[in-house]
């Protein structure tokens, strides 16, 4: 059938999903079941400069997770990738530039909410990569009572602190929901969580 070279992929997109910068693409036309991926970056840093990236070297899957691999969260990146299949390679194809710390997106955070005699505690848990720990993300909570339209506002709780709500004074089904936010050059937000609702002082 003659060598011909793969085809390039195609819709080669640097996407900032849930707190993580990956680079996402698909197979290009007539493209080959035995067909691995390379992928290596820049930065603007450093151009021209096109750095390898060792766990996404000729492997099969269409994705590849940048967020610690990259040196510095404050600069523009970009990558490409290549198809290889039978010793042949095809194009790069190239991403757009995107910067972590300004384009990362927020995922809502799972709230775990422990009731006690007169106190909710409720903590919030993060999808992080282990390299953006040290990012100052914090949470927002809402609290209401099911079937109300005022919601009691808690902002900008640090993310590893454990909120603990008094209610002695609340009686009946209560409802929290949670969001992520982080400022960078405005703040950012998440959508908020789905609502974890507790029956409270219930005198059954």
């Amino acid at each position: 059938s003659g060598h011909v070279r793969p085809p390039p992929p195609q819709n080669v997109t640097l996407l900032s999903k849930d707190f993580d910068m990956i680079l996402t693409w698909t197979p290009g036309e007539g493209s080959q079941p035995d067909m691995t991926y390379t992928v290596r970056y820049e930065s603007q840093e450093l151009m021209g400069k096109w750095i390898k990236i060792p766990h996404c070297k000729n492997i099969h899957r269409t994705s590849c997770n940048l967020t610690c691999v990259l040196p510095n969260l404050f600069v523009k990146v970009r990558a490409r990738v290549k198809a290889v299949s039978g010793g042949f390679s095809s194009p790069w194809a190239e991403s757009q530039f995107k910067e972590y710390h300004l384009d990362v997106e927020l995922a809502p955070p799972v709230l775990n909410v422990d009731v006690k005699e007169h106190l909710i505690h409720v903590n919030a848990s993060f999808p992080l990569a282990t390299c953006v720990e040290s990012f100052p993300w914090t949470y927002d909570l809402n609290l209401w009572q099911a079937g109300s339209e005022y919601k009691k506002q808690y902002e900008g709780i640090f993310r590893k602190k454990t909120l603990s709500i008094n209610t002695i004074a609340l009686e009946g089904n209560y409802c929290l929901s949670a969001r992520s936010s982080y400022q960078s050059i405005d703040f950012k937000y998440s959508k908020f969580s789905q609502p974890v609702c507790v029956l409270l002082n219930h005198k059954g």
